[in-house]
């Protein structure tokens, strides 16, 4: 199996191992749904998520969120972290005070506000 890279982070805290514990899979394009499904539940956590290109009109990136046994269509705390991950990976074009971008999700396509200068996010619902 190759390589693959993942970030592990705190959502919702300030402080190390607080908060509630996310992976980030960065660059998942071609892996395979079995292999996601597989690598949250090696992870052990709540969720683990998983960025593809965009495959719908209007969207940065997709985003596919995975228990231990299952692909969620949405999850709120999955949405911040993926998106701080990308934002300090240098994934988007920040510009202050907010970004907005566009995740594709299994819900559909949702915007999310990340606020530059704290390094923050925060999802939105859809209008």
């Amino acid at each position: 199996m190759p390589t693959i890279t993942y970030h592990r982070v705190n959502v919702f805290t300030t402080r190390p191992f607080g908060g509630n514990p996310l992976a980030v899979f960065p660059d998942a394009e071609g892996l395979p749904t079995d292999i996601m499904q597989g690598l949250a539940r090696e992870m052990n956590l709540s969720e683990s998520t998983f960025v593809q290109r965009a495959r719908a009109i209007g969207a940065n990136v997709r985003v596919r969120i995975f228990t231990v046994a299952e692909e969620l269509p949405m999850a709120g705390h999955p949405t911040l972290g993926t998106h701080f991950v990308l934002a300090r990976l240098g994934r988007y074009e920040l510009s202050e005070p907010v970004t907005r971008v566009f995740q594709e999700i299994g819900a559909g396509i949702l915007p999310v506000d990340l606020m530059v200068r704290t390094c923050r996010s925060r999802w939105c619902r859809p209008a």
